[in-house]
């Protein structure tokens, strides 16, 4: 029944055992006030692995581009050195561990930048309150990058690129999605720039396309994917044209020969943001040729259908994955398997309940015979 999404997926120089990637999912347990992986996530990564692709949580190329509590990163050395535990346990079990490579930009708030502002593309404010250690404070107005603020931002990428590659990852993905830095650059409401970084959406992806020009020098093409939101809203971040707009980043994408790209893309009865904006997919499809892997709200039957059907090649699963560790095996043999869509409070604790205590389908089987 299931037989499309067991089959290997070549992405550029990846290969993945099967098409059921697991999505990128912070999950805040990294050791503070370091930022720093630790072996509690090296074991929640293990666990895993038998995706057929593992895109870890966001992690912070910078200081000043993450804003999450516990969230880690990848621009010290000792992060670099504390992220080999995962990608070593990830390969002892037969995984594909890429990297996701996240800056914030305006969703940063100033507690974590010691009072200054946070930057974006434009001089704007994200709507709602930011996560801190001191509990949620409204979000701050952004100042508009300069061009030497880009420079140095693409710098830091690189950095933590070249981090990422010692730490042992397969690749790398973009993070370009979901209102954050990348994200806040493409769209026309955060995007007011009137220089060659904003107004048209060819202007309006140049970052795009210098962040991944970056990110290729280092590891090839072959390695570096990317992830995109095209409809709707996401934490204030919108756009006018979503055609127009995720049209010529996903021309980027094409031309630079990415790896893959992940779309995350909610309709109107999504559990965790919806919109009635269409899915952009379908358009991608048309202009982006290589491997294309779909997510948000997947059953394992509506994977199956997208996959057979040629509308993507992969399909990645997110809260699925959360209290599922074998999600892969539950859905070889049909199991039940739990989206862990009431308990939220268990993402974020800093602790290993809700994390690396969920039971594999083997271990539930052994306790219901006992």
């Amino acid at each position: 029944m299931h037989d499309a999404l067991f089959q290997p997926l070549t992405m550029g120089a990846l290969t993945a055992k099967n098409r059921i990637h697991m999505a990128p999912l912070t999950r805040g347990r990294a050791a503070e006030p370091m930022f720093t992986p630790n072996d509690m996530m090296a074991t929640y990564y293990r666990q895993r692995a038998g995706a057929g692709m593992i895109l870890t949580e966001a992690t912070g190329i910078s200081r000043e581009g993450l804003g999450w509590p516990s969230a880690p990163g990848i621009w010290s050395d000792e992060q670099t050195e504390a992220w080999k535990a995962t990608t070593k346990a990830v390969h002892e079990e037969g995984g594909l561990i890429v990297m996701q490579l996240w800056h914030m930009g305006r969703i940063v708030h100033p507690w974590f930048l010691d009072g200054e502002p946070p930057f974006s593309a434009s001089a704007t404010t994200a709507p709602g309150d930011a996560h801190t250690p001191v509990g949620k404070q409204p979000y701050a107005q952004a100042r508009e990058m300069t061009h030497e603020d880009i420079k140095r931002t693409i710098a830091d990428y690189r950095r933590a690129a070249e981090n990422a590659k010692k730490a042992g990852f397969d690749g790398v993905q973009l993070h370009a999605a979901n209102g954050y830095l990348v994200d806040q650059f493409l769209r026309d409401k955060t995007n007011l720039r009137t220089d060659e970084y904003g107004g048209s959406p060819e202007n309006r992806t140049r970052f795009m396309r210098e962040v991944l020009e970056a990110l290729i020098d280092v590891w090839g093409a072959d390695r570096v994917g990317i992830r995109l939101s095209p409809n709707g809203d996401s934490q204030g971040t919108d756009d006018s044209n979503p055609p127009a707009t995720f049209g010529a980043a996903a021309k980027v994408c094409e031309e630079l020969g990415l790896a893959f790209v992940e779309l995350r893309e909610p309709g109107p009865d999504g559990t965790f943001g919806n919109t009635d904006v269409p899915k952009q997919s379908p358009l991608i499809r048309q202009i982006y040729t290589g491997p294309l892997i779909l997510n948000s709200d997947y059953t394992a039957e509506e994977a199956v259908a997208d996959v057979e059907s040629g509308k993507c090649d992969a399909v990645s699963f997110g809260r699925p994955y959360i209290s599922n560790p074998d999600l892969d095996k539950r859905i070889a043999v049909g199991a039940h398997w739990n989206p862990n869509k009431d308990v939220p409070k268990s993402w974020y604790f800093p602790i290993p309940e809700g994390y690396i205590d969920y039971p594999t389908l083997e271990e539930e089987q052994a306790q219901s015979a006992d």
